[in-house]
């Protein structure tokens, strides 16, 4: 249904599409485990866009795995999807807060299992509160629909791919963390995991690719210029890496919005890398 390239949709194009029946709208919004009650899924009880369903970024993931909301198997994934009431046929747009904690990583998680026709709402919540339009509190159900999932290996990487990119650099490595946290120099908020970061990896922090007072996430001549000052080669491959597999997405997105698609995660990230027997971490001002 939608046509442009870009990953983001307007609250204007939404709430002249929440009534079509080719469109199903997702609450992605994701609290990390030591942030403060309400918890994501309360929130969302309270108040969501209409007709709007929720997707449980803890809960659609691989159980078995002891890493946070790793990526589910494929069919899992086209489970709980169909679960949902969304089919391949569908435009999904997804939103969070405003704080882009959750939607990029569901958005990102549906083009994994080959689902293009996805969009993030621009400002999320924040956005479309601030511009009066409705919320309400009512259960959500569509009657189940049939997904089928198609994972898309090269959109993502796991620890060995990693290993060996330190040694080969053939992929940059793109962080999302704090400035702080890549540098090492304030304890890790995931426990057990050391402070630093992948040797020879470059620091966006997510937060510095949208607008805080609107939740609007910048042009794709603004996104050029902070990668550009952070030393990103636009030109050459580009795998992104947070703290546990969330914000890295931010980047990815943003990548997309300056028409760079093929761009990989790497899923565990620092709840991974970071671990006591984890490869060597590098620590220290960049």
């Amino acid at each position: 249904m939608l046509t442009s390239n870009d990953p983001m949709v307007s609250t204007e194009w939404l709430a002249a599409n929440l009534d079509n029946p080719d469109v199903r709208v997702l609450d992605a919004s994701f609290r990390m485990p030591a942030m403060r009650p309400p918890t994501a899924r309360e929130e969302y009880d309270a108040r969501h866009l209409p007709g709007a369903a929720f997707f449980d970024i803890d809960a659609i993931a691989d159980r078995t795995n002891s890493l946070p909301h790793m990526l589910p198997p494929p069919l899992l994934f086209a489970r709980e999807i169909g679960q949902l009431g969304i089919e391949n046929t569908h435009t999904v747009i997804v939103y969070d807060r405003g704080d882009y904690m959750g939607a990029p990583r569901a958005w990102w998680t549906f083009r994994v299992f080959g689902h293009a026709d996805i969009r993030v709402l621009d400002g999320g919540l924040k956005r479309w509160l601030a511009e009066g339009r409705a919320v309400n509190a009512e259960k959500v159900w569509h009657a189940p629909g049939t997904f089928h999932a198609h994972y898309d290996s090269g959109r993502v990487r796991d620890r060995d791919d990693m290993e060996k990119n330190v040694v080969s650099g053939r992929e940059q490595m793109v962080d999302a963390r704090a400035k702080e946290r890549f540098e090492g120099s304030v304890a890790e908020p995931w426990p057990g995991r050391r402070a630093g970061r992948i040797p020879n990896s470059l620091n966006v922090p997510f937060n510095t690719l949208y607008e805080a007072d609107t939740g609007l996430l910048k042009s794709a001549d603004q996104l050029r210029d902070i990668f550009n000052a952070a030393g990103v080669d636009l030109t050459r491959p580009i795998v992104t890496t947070c703290g546990s597999g969330v914000t890295a997405a931010v980047i990815t997105l943003a990548l997309a919005r300056i028409g760079l698609n093929d761009t990989a995660l790497y899923d565990g990230s620092w709840a991974e890398w970071g671990l006591p027997d984890g490869p060597v971490v590098a620590t220290g001002a960049a």
